[in-house]
């Protein structure tokens, strides 16, 4: 069920980091061009904290690997493409006129993350707690027995 879970709180997260961390970055770059700062400013760098903090939280929480797992192969899914066929990598962004505005401003901030190599960075950073092995046992709670227990041991 951990698990389970975890591959949930994965696509929560792919979604905010591919949507959210797009359109603040496009934000970020739209208010970056004035002069001092602005509303939109502050609202692009607050989405990207809280961006930040959600991956933080995953990476650094014994949730489950699993959450870390689902973004980190997506990002590095789309980078190896990005490395082998640029042209396909581009054509999974959306840009017609029948997909929302705020979609195909977070899609072109994508893709500049892509061009640059934060979305590499980002999913090799996702795919560490993976390969650490006491994340994928269960954490031991405070009332569990340790292993000097004779009663109902099997060995």
């Amino acid at each position: 069920m951990r698990h389970f879970v975890g591959l949930l709180i994965g696509l929560v997260v792919t979604a905010a980091t591919l949507v959210g961390g797009g359109w603040a970055m496009a934000e970020v770059v739209a208010a970056g061009s004035g002069t001092g700062p602005s509303a939109r400013l502050a609202t692009g760098l607050g989405v990207m904290a809280a961006v930040g903090l959600l991956l933080g939280v995953v990476v650094a929480s014994r949730i489950s690997p699993v959450a870390s797992f689902v973004p980190s192969m997506v990002l590095l899914s789309w980078t190896v493409v990005y490395a082998l066929d640029a042209t396909r990598a581009v054509s999974f962004v959306p840009t017609e006129a029948s997909v929302h505005q705020v979609l195909v401003t977070a899609g072109q901030a994508d893709l500049a993350m892509l061009r640059s190599g934060v979305f590499a960075l980002l999913g090799v950073l996702l795919f560490m707690p993976v390969l650490i092995p006491s994340r994928w046992s269960p954490s031991r709670r405070d009332g569990d027995e340790d292993e000097g227990s004779a009663e109902g041991a099997y060995y």
